[in-house]
């Protein structure tokens, strides 16, 4: 069997209704574009691998594997949806799911997470209310300088069913002055479960100081020094790893068995990229903590099921490949989709105090929002030290007030206002 052709699609996935509430298309840019990779074969096999952001896809890397055998590309490390497809492929060559060939199987299902990006807390709390009513037992969100993350965990509190844990990620920005009573007392919420990167990754007497008083996990993602340096000097309780590649995955996930070690998966995509985490989490010893994915975002989906989520869990499909099959109509509306076009919108930040920020995206709206380290500069303190902080957005609604504020935002840059003027 020989791949006789690759193509790399970027595809635009429809973002869940309630996003199309409380600003959600300016709070999501962007995660609405994917990667679809088609792989064909001499025999007729089409293989699918699946990833969020297109942009991303190195320039050559499909003509690469062209001419060859997919199985010279056993634990490959190319792109992860390239690498999937080709997975894809193996498996429905040999009728079997994509997980045997990648070890032996040690779980048939694996906890799943919902996601969002940072939102206020009322916001956060229907988020954590659907992911409920979805099936899912873990959320996990990023902490942001934009809002006070114990009123999100209290609002989380309040619709979360028994059972149900937050997993925050703390963005790694931090010093231990500052993140040390924040982690501390969010550990006393009967909710939280999992702190991820509180502190600079580097900062490793940080991490294990900080570990010693934690009795919630702490997680670590993208380790500085591979993962079992960090392993050898106790950082953390739990290792994340992103699913960069099929083969990068396996090895860390191997490694970190070895030494007892719990794995998060984290691959951001829709249903063939979910499937293709869950594949990997079967066969990796330790992968026993969840899988995040950004399957819980849309809708809708590019394959003709969707892989529901029972009591916290999703199985691992059992198909040939990866086991979920592509809905060629839906295929056809993602390519000709348009994607969420960028807004232009004034961010402000409320202080408890009564004064405000305003601040202007300049670059890309990112999961935290415009300007944000324009805003710690501003405020002279680190994440999470304000407490009460809010945001809003100022969508261009065409007034001239709007338009003097945008525009001296791009000749001065963020500023403060007290009381009511801008």
């Amino acid at each position: 069997m020989k791949i006789t052709n690759v193509e790399v699609l970027p595809i635009t996935m429809p973002l869940a209704e309630r996003y199309g509430e409380h600003d959600g298309p300016i709070r999501m840019y962007d995660m609405d574009q994917h990667v679809l990779v088609k792989v064909h074969s001499d025999n007729g096999i089409v293989g699918y691998g699946s990833s969020e952001d297109h942009s991303t896809f190195p320039e050559g890397q499909a003509e690469s594997v062209v001419d060859r055998d997919p199985f010279d590309f056993i634990q490959n490390d190319l792109h992860i949806a390239l690498g999937a497809a080709l997975y894809d492929v193996m498996g429905k060559h040999l009728e079997v799911p994509a997980w045997k060939l990648m070890g032996q199987k040690v779980r048939d299902r694996a906890q799943v997470a919902a996601w969002t990006r940072p939102c206020s807390a009322p916001v956060f709390k229907e988020e954590v209310r659907r992911a409920a009513a979805q099936g899912h037992l873990v959320f996990k969100m990023h902490t942001s300088p934009l809002y006070d993350v114990f009123e999100q965990t209290k609002a989380a509190e309040e619709v979360a069913p028994p059972g149900f844990k937050l997993h925050w990620d703390m963005n790694h920005n931090r010093t231990m002055g500052a993140v040390m009573p924040v982690v501390l007392e969010l550990q006393k919420s009967p909710i939280v479960g999992f702190i991820e990167d509180p502190l600079p990754w580097d900062d490793i007497d940080g991490w294990r100081r900080l570990r010693e008083k934690m009795t919630v996990p702490l997680v670590m993602h993208a380790p500085r020094l591979g993962g079992l340096q960090e392993v050898i000097h106790g950082v953390a309780d739990v290792h994340m790893i992103g699913t960069s590649s099929v083969g990068q995955s396996l090895r860390k996930g191997f490694a970190y068995g070895e030494t007892n070690t719990q794995v998060i998966l984290q691959h951001s995509g829709n249903t063939v990229a979910q499937a293709m985490t869950l594949h990997l989490a079967a066969v990796l010893p330790t992968a026993s903590a969840h899988v995040i994915t950004l399957a819980d975002q849309y809708d809708e989906d590019i394959t003709t099921t969707r892989i529901p989520v029972i009591e916290g869990v999703a199985e691992v499909p059992d198909g040939p490949g990866l086991g979920v099959e592509i809905d060629e109509k839906a295929l056809a509306a993602a390519l000709e989709r348009t994607p969420i076009e960028r807004a232009r919108y004034i961010g402000i930040v409320l202080l408890p105090g009564g004064n405000r920020m305003f601040c202007a995206d300049r670059t890309r709206q990112s999961l935290y929002g415009p300007n944000v380290h324009n805003i710690e500069r501003l405020t002279g303190r680190e994440e999470g030290v304000i407490r009460g902080v809010n945001y809003e957005r100022w969508i261009d609604d065409g007034s001239a007030d709007f338009e003097t504020t945008y525009e001296r935002l791009q000749t001065e840059g963020a500023f403060v206002a007290t009381g009511e003027g801008a």
